[in-house]
């Protein structure tokens, strides 16, 4: 699974600078494929659409702190656990039960952003 955001967060931003592959926005925020990973070029989002990686994404969330999906390896490759989740003090970094994922899946795109 990757990991999300709830509408719980308080804003606190203890979690951005803990994501390897630069996951992590304030809201509203527009996010790149590019910003902390290796890729350049275009890119191909899960949703099928091709982008330019240093092309703006809109905000996935507008209020809160939110993690683009696209970039989520749950930290796989570099800890043991999802360090956003770790740290936050409100404990509103959870899986996302809508997106389950294997480790093999998320290891995959944290060998592609970081290649």
């Amino acid at each position: 699974m990757a990991i999300i955001i709830t509408d719980e967060c308080i804003n606190c931003g203890a979690c951005e600078p803990e994501c390897p592959n630069n996951a992590i926005y304030e809201g509203g925020v527009e996010w790149t494929v590019s910003e902390g990973t290796n890729i350049t070029g275009k890119y191909t989002l899960e949703d099928g659409k091709e982008v330019e990686a240093n092309e703006s994404n809109a905000p996935v969330e507008e209020d809160y702190y939110f993690i683009t999906p696209d970039k989520c390896t749950e930290c796989m490759g570099f800890h043991e656990e999802p360090q956003c989740a770790a740290v936050c003090p409100v404990d509103c970094c959870v899986p996302d039960p809508d997106r389950e994922e294997s480790e093999e899946v998320l290891l995959a795109r944290q060998a592609t952003l970081h290649a």
